[in-house]
This record gives structure tokens, C-alpha cells and sequence, in this order.
């Protein structure tokens, strides 16, 4: 399956994201790689049928001016309830509190985090993603997510000496998931 991996933020440079994905090349996965966001397009989005959103935002890993707007949300919710599938990866749930329909369709978002610490992340038993998962623990940035959406179905949580905070689920918006 061929994605769309939108990358590359001021905390996260785009090496971050491309090396964490490479392990998937082998489940079959092709990644394009879109860091610049005078690259993207609506129309461009919607030839993939999966988006990896690993985006902070900001511009570039040198440029913290914000790059999405009411527009840009827009056709990212309109991607998704046309049957599109986005992956909010880590950075790409944080800094969008200025556009609350991109915060919405996440369905909760990055609020902060304490210093890199041992975090580990417990697959939810029962659930179809996490089949075959065990739990691990690797230094992390934990992040302390606030959720927005009732309905959303938890898989995995993650937990420190900072507590225990909601680490992946997913959510149906029209005819696509999140």
C-alpha cells in the first residue's frame, strides 16, 4: 500500500519519522515523503489511500510558523469522510489548537510532556490492531494527551512514573477512520 507520510517539525526532523517507518517497507507499505508544506494539495492527498501525519505545526524542522489553517482542516476532514485513513503519529497531535476541526478529527490531542523517561506502551487485549503485541518500555517523550472525542476506541495506553495516558486509538468519521 502506498502512503503518504507527512513529516518534519521543529522537535521532529523528518529522519525521525523516516527512520521509525522503515520497518514497514517489509509488511509492504511505500511511503511518499511530503516535509514542505508549499508541496501539499488537497488534491494531491486524496490519491493515497492512507496519510501518516507525523507533523507538529510548524513549517519546517528551522521555520516554527504554523502551516495549517481552517482550509487545510477542512480538506483533511473532507479526505477522511470521502473514506480516507489518517495515522496521527506522535508530533502530528500536537500544536493545531488553532484549528479545531484538524484537533477534532484526531480525536484528543498532544497538551504537554515531561522530560524523555521510561514509557511503556500496553497494547489493549481484545482489540484487532494490537493482536500478537506485547507490551515494551523505551525512553520517551510521554505524552499527556486531552481527548475530545467520547467515541473513540482506545488500543493502546501508555504508561510512566507520570502516569497513565491514552497512547493510540482510532475513530470513524463518514466513511473513513482515523
Amino acid at each position: 500500500m502506498r502512503a503518504l507520510v507527512i513529516c518534519d517539525d521543529v522537535y521532529h526532523p523528518a529522519s525521525l519519522t523516516r527512520g521509525g517507518l522503515t520497518g514497514l517497507g517489509d509488511c509492504g507499505y511505500e511511503f511518499d515523503w511530503q516535509t514542505d508544506p508549499a508541496e501539499w494539495s488537497a488534491a494531491e492527498m486524496s490519491s493515497y489511500p492512507l496519510i501518516i501525519f507525523s507533523k507538529a505545526n510548524n513549517r519546517t524542522s528551522s521555520d516554527k510558523t504554523p502551516w495549517a489553517n481552517a482550509e487545510i482542516a477542512a480538506a483533511f476532514v473532507n479526505y477522511v469522510q470521502q473514506g480516507g485513513s489518517i495515522l496521527f503519529l506522535h508530533s502530528g497531535t500536537a500544536g493545531y489548537t488553532t484549528t479545531p476541526a484538524l484537533e477534532q478529527l484526531m480525536g484528543g490531542a498532544f497538551v504537554h510532556h515531561p522530560p524523555q523517561c521510561p514509557v511503556t506502551v500496553e497494547p489493549l487485549a481484545g482489540h484487532p490492531l494490537t493482536t500478537g503485541s506485547a507490551a515494551f518500555t523505551g525512553k520517551d517523550e510521554h505524552y499527556h494527551m486531552e481527548m475530545n472525542d467520547p467515541n473513540v476506541e482506545f488500543f493502546l495506553h501508555t504508561t510512566s512514573e507520570h502516569g497513565t495516558q491514552p497512547g493510540g486509538w482510532t475513530r470513524s468519521e463518514g466513511q473513513g477512520r482515523v
